[in-house]
């Protein structure tokens, strides 16, 4: 039996996740959290084979949630069920111990597969994700500017091109508005732009939000 723990902030979609596995045969949710502190908390006493793992989440999102529990929990394999495509969190996921990524728009079959591959200590890896991986061996000069930001940087550069002031931002990450404007000058720096309409247009044009 796959014991399985299922990490997402939004409770129907939890509850959509854990219905599915509980009715497939062999697989078992054992335990659930809609953040991070909660996950922690709660991941051992649930003793889990694997851990599914939402990444857009309020406060500590799932890429620091992430290298948490590889740290604090090493033995348990992570699988990553995102909304975004693979393009926009795959190989940071990866990089950072995940041992797969599935979009939450992929076919259960899949999903289930990937859960039973991960549970047995192997990664799981989609034709496409493996494009991706492919292109990430090639040299840094060859990378684009977007990909060599930090993961907090990153996801500040998403967060402004959807709109969010620094001081909305501040909050939802549960940082000071100081260090926001911080990553976000940095950001600023290493893209070579000046405004937050300049982040915006780069974030549309390579396709870094919808």
């Amino acid at each position: 039996m796959i014991r399985a723990f299922v990490v997402d902030d939004h409770p129907l979609v939890r509850r959509g996740v854990i219905n599915l596995l509980n009715e497939e045969p062999g697989l078992k949710v054992v335990g659930e959290a809609g953040n991070a502190a909660e996950a922690l908390e709660r991941i051992p006493d649930a003793v889990p084979h694997v851990l599914l793992l939402d990444i857009s989440m309020p406060g500590r999102n799932g890429l620091d949630l992430l290298k948490d529990v590889k740290t604090r929990f090493p033995d348990v394999p992570v699988l990553v069920l995102s909304m975004h495509n693979e393009d926009r969190f795959a190989v940071r996921a990866l990089r950072a111990g995940a041992s797969g990524y599935v979009t939450k728009s992929a076919p259960a079959e899949e999903l289930i597969g990937a859960i039973r591959r991960v549970s047995e200590g192997k990664a799981y890896v989609s034709p496409s994700l493996a494009d991706l991986l492919v292109h990430d061996l090639d040299a840094d000069a060859s990378r684009l500017p977007h990909e060599r930001l930090s993961d907090r940087e990153y996801q500040v550069l998403c967060m402004i091109a959807q709109g969010k002031r620094v001081r909305e931002i501040a909050a939802e990450l549960a940082l000071s508005v100081h260090t926001i404007g911080t990553f976000r000058a940095r950001v600023l720096k290493k893209l070579k732009l000046k405004t937050n309409m300049d982040l915006t247009r780069y974030a549309l044009t390579n396709r870094l939000i919808d």
